[in-house]
């Protein structure tokens, strides 16, 4: 794989979560979505940018699941929504 291929497929990725994310939002799923974006937004986040940092969110809680071999926790996932701009480890 190339160097091209990897930043491709990192792009690729970046975006699906980025949708991913805008999909809950209009869901209103989970609730706390909204709300952590309202809260980025008011401490000075770009738009595009809190959405970026809540699909790292979401990127994390899918690589814990796959990790462990645990299902999704939604609660641990809206947890982590709710510290950004902190991220998890």
């Amino acid at each position: 794989m190339t160097q091209t291929d990897s930043n491709d497929d990192e792009a690729f990725a970046e975006q699906a979560l980025v949708q991913a994310i805008e999909n809950q939002l209009e869901a209103g799923e989970p609730a706390a979505a909204q709300a952590v974006l309202n809260k980025l937004t008011l401490v000075g986040y770009e738009r595009e940018e809190s959405l970026k940092l809540m699909a790292l969110v979401l990127a994390h809680e899918i690589r814990q699941m796959l990790d462990e071999d645990r299902p999704f926790d939604g609660e641990r996932y809206e947890q982590h929504l709710r510290d950004l701009p902190e991220l998890p480890d």
